[in-house]
């Protein structure tokens, strides 16, 4: 893809996986599913997993799966209004720039 994803962007994009699976799910399926929209390695994954964390936007938890653990990861109430808000956001930033490219925007 040519467009730069933008850490905000990126950030609604992990939120709205994450959101999918209200009883949380793990890095590696967020990661594959992620890679469906946009190009994505995990190192770079990880960190904007932190970050949302650390935001207080994603709760972590671990998991014994086949003998092994495996951190999952789950929205929080304050994750759901982030995600709403970008929700949001997003509908009114795409919407002008598909005008733009529909040439409606400012040829009125």
């Amino acid at each position: 893809m040519v467009f730069n994803t933008g850490a905000a962007l990126l950030d609604a994009i992990v939120l709205a996986v994450v959101s999918n699976d209200p009883e949380g799910t793990y890095g590696y399926k967020i990661t594959q599913e992620v890679r469906q929209v946009i190009e994505l390695s995990e190192s770079t994954l990880y960190p904007v997993l932190r970050r949302l964390q650390k935001d207080d936007c994603l709760e972590v938890f671990d998991l014994a799966i086949a003998g092994r653990n495996r951190r999952y990861y789950k929205l929080t109430k304050r994750g759901r209004e982030q995600l709403k808000l970008y929700e949001e956001e997003w509908f009114q930033y795409s919407a002008k720039i598909t005008g733009m490219f529909e040439g409606g925007v400012g040829n009125e």
